[in-house]
């Protein structure tokens, strides 16, 4: 070997023992990293993903109930609420097999709970015909109002409704439920059928919440990719303090916005940083998001990143300190205002110094936040406006459930459908409301002829709230 390739061949050695040295030290940084990581959205977590570590050091726990902890057991009906009463009386004395005279006057009292044998209700409406003697013409009988011309009564088509929609089951494994465990005949394409009854009856009180929507001072908005058939779709949600609607859109642009909502110009809109809510009405961006963003930045590897991101989340910590006090109670609105207002000014020239870094990772985050840093501090000046929009993504994450379990809808009818019973779940449980029978009275309304009963919160509601 020449000299020259022998100190080529070193070199290479040289450079890869280097680079190994660089691998571990890398490998041993990444295994620090928690999955927990707060730069990270919840959704990119597994719900029991347990963080890397050391074990915990003390006693390990045992499984189940701990010592101390809150007792949990079902109480016993009144007795005269049973439906079946068997007194268990001894016979002879279990010693001797003497004879026994009853003095217990208070027996132990063992209940057992139990379904009973589900058979559907079938009503049989039997149309007689006559005919007339005197022209001849024959003459039907009708049914009575309220009964479907259909199948399909309105329990079983409310409870087929939630089945689908509230608890996210296909319409085979909804088909499947009905046979099996209700006896009821049923196929998937009749669910289909049951389905569209339940969307025509909840198209009205679902336009009676939209409309409502620009009379809200404030609302929370948030939208997350679904698919509608083959075509890539929107699923947004605008949530007011005593009702949600929801909206399936095929794109995520303003326009999509203004047909769910409408003209907003006097809500106060909770959002993240997508740019098509840039359109100069007044919004309160979420520091949920900006915390994350700013985590990023504590974790990157660059110095002056990591101290831009260590110095913005000192501010935020301290600002959100002092707005759990005012949430608490333990300072007045005016005090709050009052201790925020330096906090402010300290970020806002953070953002600055960030602009003017030179640093491109810095740059642009700041160059976005900077011009329109009024959006961070609405939270601050109009009372009563909430800083996150965990608002609205609580809302959303059953609609995110329901796309990954069913990778979207179908049609446009299914889209209609799905944000429909979306609407009604969610504004139920907000109302307190039971779903089951909101759906129960929409149906036995429709198929009466009747208008729909509405979703629209009465005043003693919007009072408490």
């Amino acid at each position: 070997m020449t000299p020259t390739a022998k100190a080529f061949v070193l070199t290479l050695m040289a450079r890869i023992v280097q680079l190994e040295a660089q691998v571990l030290l890398v490998s041993a940084q990444v295994q620090k990293l928690s999955p927990r990581n707060s730069s990270l959205p919840p959704s990119t977590e597994h719900p029991h993903a347990k963080p890397p570590g050391k074990p915990k050091s003390g006693k390990k726990r045992k499984q189940g109930g701990q010592k101390g902890h809150k007792k949990h057991s079902r109480e016993l009906v009144p007795t005269e609420q049973c439906d079946q009463v068997i007194a268990c009386v001894p016979t002879d004395c279990r010693k001797c097999g003497g004879d026994l005279n009853p003095t217990d006057s208070e027996p132990i009292r063992h209940q057992v709970w139990e379904l009973p044998p589900i058979k559907p209700i079938v009503t049989e409406y039997q149309l007689h015909r006559g005919h007339c003697c005197g022209c001849g013409i024959t003459t039907c009988g009708e049914l009575p109002g309220g009964v479907p011309s259909g199948q399909c009564g309105p329990r079983l088509a409310a409870f087929t409704g939630l089945l689908m929609g509230h608890f996210r089951q296909s319409k085979r494994r909804a088909s499947m439920f009905l046979q099996d465990l209700l006896n009821i005949p049923c196929s998937a394409a009749w669910t289909v059928k049951i389905q569209n009854l339940v969307s025509d009856a909840l198209a009205i009180p679902y336009e009676q919440l939209r409309r409502e929507l620009t009379k809200q001072p404030q609302l929370f908005v948030d939208e997350s990719p679904t698919k509608e058939k083959n075509t890539k779709a929107w699923l947004w949600v605008a949530v007011a303090p005593l009702f949600v609607v929801f909206g399936i859109f095929l794109n995520r642009k303003r326009e999509s916005l203004k047909k769910m909502i409408g003209d907003y110009s006097g809500v106060i809109l909770n959002c993240d940083r997508a740019k098509m809510y840039f359109d100069g009405k007044r919004l309160q961006w979420c520091w949920a998001h900006l915390k994350r963003d700013i985590q990023k930045l504590i974790d990157s590897s660059d110095n002056q990143v990591k101290r831009l991101g260590h110095d913005l989340m000192r501010q935020q910590k301290l600002l959100f300190q002092h707005w759990r006090s005012f949430k608490e109670k333990a300072i007045s609105w005016e005090q709050f205002q009052m201790e925020v207002a330096p906090m402010r000014e300290e970020f806002d020239s953070l953002l600055q110094r960030g602009i003017f870094s030179g640093n491109k990772r810095l740059i642009g985050m700041c160059k976005e936040l900077y011009p329109r840093r009024d959006w961070l501090w609405t939270f601050t000046e109009v009372e009563g406006i909430e800083p996150t929009n965990n608002t609205a993504e609580r809302a959303l994450r059953p609609a995110v459930i329901y796309r990954k379990l069913s990778f979207g809808t179908q049609s446009a009818s299914g889209s209609r459908y799905l944000e429909r019973i979306l609407t009604v779940s969610e504004t139920c449980r907000l109302q307190g409301r039971s779903t089951y029978g909101y759906l129960i009275a929409t149906m036995t309304a429709k198929f009466a002829g009747e208008p729909s009963p509405s979703l629209l919160p009465t005043t003693s509601q919007a009072a408490a709230a």
